[in-house]
Formats: C-alpha cells, structure tokens, sequence
C-alpha cells in the first residue's frame, strides 16, 4: 500500500487524512509508529479512537485531551519536552458540529502534536477542513460495486428499491443493535454512490443531457453526514432519480 511512501518520520506533518478502507490503512499506520518507535499499546500519548460517526462530543475531547502535556521523557538540548503525541481516529462520518470544531483545532497547531484521520469518503467533510491537512488517498477497490452499478441502472423501480434494502440491511441491523462496523450503513451507501457516480460519468454520460440527478447525489452525501439521517430512505430516493439505460 503506498500509504507509507507518504509519511516521512523525519518530517511529519502535524494533520494527515487518509480516504480508503480503515480495516487496510490502520494496520499501515501500526507499522509506520512501530518505525518512530512509539507504543501503540500501553502509551498515554498514541489516542486511537474507532467510532461510526464522530460527533460534537469526541471532538471536544479531543481538543481537551490535545492540550494535555506529553507524558515522553524525551528532552531537546533547549530542555523542552520533545515527546510525540499522535492521535489516530477511525470514522465513517464526522457530523458538522464536530468538524466546526476540528477547524479550530487545526487552526492553530501544537508541536509535537500530529493527527491522523481514516475516513472512507471525503466528500462528506466541509472543504475548508479538508484544506487543513495533508490529503492521501488509497486506491480504493470498486470492482463488485461497479458491477452491481451497471446493473442497478438497467434495473426498473422495484428492483432498485431491493436492492437498496438488500445493501444495507444488515449494516442498518448492527447499528440498531449498537454495534460498530468498518461497513456500516452509510459507508456502504458512499461506496456504492461512488461506484454509480463513477459508471454515470465514464459509461453513459455522453449519452445523456439532464445531470439533475448528480445534484441530487451530492445533496444526499451531505445528508448522510446529518444525525438522525436514514442511509436507506436517501439511498431509496437516488433509486427513484437515477436514469434507467
């Protein structure tokens, strides 16, 4: 994975974000502290926080938990405490109270302090945030989604509605159970939504003059970054407005 090729130990940027797969980037991530020599497990100054959906409250920690001094005993020449702390977080969705606060504490950056965030899509973070950082992007595979686009779009109504409810009802089951998933609801949907934009846009595009419906796709991408926002009830409207071919 070229996740690696990006990051240099002796010049670390103080915010990266990595778009793709956390279930293939974290694992990265892993080796590239076990290669600064930082403790993942037992170190008060690696966070690693794994949830669904980031809100207004994990940002507030966060803020709280960046101002905390480093517990390293490594000191410079100068006498000041050279210890890294590093924060890594895993999300499917940062609702936008919390990314309003993410501004502010990317704003004004803490020496010593570096961040990394996986996200699996990001179009659904406001543009001035994602400015904030140092952006990687993983090659992310779409070979199955794709091909289930392709089909989707020759599918009438009905069928689309299916296969909607067929995507996400398991990933909708361990959210009601409270359960937290790599592959929740709304992931699925970005995936997915991703996969028809990508076949819309390449394969059929030229052959089509009305784009309202791309409108509506980037409509939906910022739904799903509201809370209390149903993956398949928005999901069910992109099957309603995407052309038949």
């Amino acid at each position: 994975m070229e996740i690696l090729n990006n990051l240099d130990k002796n010049n670390l940027h103080h915010a990266y974000l990595i778009e793709g797969a956390q279930e293939e980037i974290v694992p990265e991530i892993f080796k590239f502290m076990k290669n600064l020599k930082i403790e993942t497990s037992g170190n008060p100054d690696f966070c690693h926080i794994n949830v669904d959906s980031f809100k207004i409250e994990d940002a507030r920690n966060l803020k709280s938990m960046e101002y905390e001094k480093s517990f390293s005993l490594g000191h410079s020449s100068t006498g000041e405490a050279t210890g890294k702390k590093i924060f890594l977080i895993s999300a499917n969705n940062f609702l936008l109270e919390a990314q309003n606060t993410l501004l502010k504490i990317f704003e004004e950056p803490i020496e010593n302090t570096h961040f990394f965030i996986i996200i699996p899509d990001i179009n659904i973070l406001l543009k001035t945030l994602v400015s904030r950082f140092y952006l990687i992007r993983t090659k992310t595979e779409l070979g199955n989604e794709l091909k289930e686009a392709e089909k989707f779009i020759t599918m009438p109504t009905r069928n689309r509605i299916d296969f909607i409810k067929e995507l996400l009802a398991e990933a909708e089951e361990d959210e009601e159970n409270l359960v937290i998933e790599t592959s929740s609801a709304r992931s699925k949907a970005l995936k997915f939504l991703n996969a028809l934009e990508t076949i819309l846009q390449s394969k059929f595009l030229k052959n089509y003059s009305d784009f309202t419906f791309f409108k509506h796709f980037f409509k939906v991408r910022e739904f799903l970054n509201q809370p209390g926002s149903s993956a398949k009830s928005l999901m069910e409207s992109v099957a309603l407005i995407t052309p038949n071919f």
